[in-house]
C-alpha cells in the first residue's frame, strides 16, 4: 500500500468520526436548547472533540491532497471536473465548514448563558454539517454506502 492509499483509506474511514461527533453535538445542543437544560462540562467536551476531529481531518486531507494524482501544479485541473471538484470544490467546502465549526465552538466558549451557548452551536454545527453533506453529494459518488 502506498502513501496516497493509506491517506485515501484513512481520510474516508475517518469521515464517520467527524460525522458521528459533530451529529452527536448538534442533537445535545438542540436538546439543551430546547429542553432549558444546563451547558454542562460533557457538553463542552463533545463539542470540543468535534471540533477537534474536525480539524484532524482538514490535516489528513491535507496530506492527501498533496499526494493526490489529481493535483497538477501546471494547469488543466478546472478543465477536468473530477480534478476540479477534489482540488478547488471539495477543499474549499470543507474549509468553510470547518470554518463555521471554529467559529461555533469560539463564540459558544464567550457566550455567557447556556441557552445561548446551545443556540450557537446548534447554528453553526448545522451549518457545517449541511456544507458537508452538500460537498458530499457534489462528488456524485455514494454518500456512506449509499447511492444518491
Amino acid at each position: 500500500m502506498n502513501a496516497y492509499k493509506f491517506f485515501l483509506e484513512f481520510h474516508s474511514g475517518f469521515r464517520y468520526i467527524v460525522v458521528l461527533l459533530v451529529l452527536a453535538a448538534i442533537f445535545t445542543a438542540f436538546a439543551g436548547l430546547l429542553g432549558k437544560k444546563p451547558y454542562t462540562e460533557g457538553n463542552r467536551k463533545l463539542n470540543l472533540f468535534a471540533l477537534i476531529s474536525a480539524h484532524t481531518q482538514l490535516l489528513i486531507g491535507i496530506v492527501l491532497y498533496f499526494l493526490s494524482p489529481f493535483v497538477r501544479f501546471g494547469g488543466g485541473v478546472m478543465k477536468d471536473p473530477d480534478a476540479r471538484y477534489w482540488t478547488v470544490e471539495h477543499l474549499a467546502m470543507m474549509i468553510f465548514a470547518i470554518v463555521l465549526i471554529t467559529i461555533g465552538h469560539s463564540k459558544s466558549k464567550k457566550a455567557s448563558l447556556p441557552s445561548e451557548k446551545h443556540r450557537v452551536i446548534a447554528l453553526f454545527y448545522l451549518l457545517a454539517f449541511i456544507t458537508v453533506v452538500v460537498a458530499i453529494l457534489q462528488s456524485h459518488r455514494p454518500f456512506f454506502g449509499m447511492s444518491h
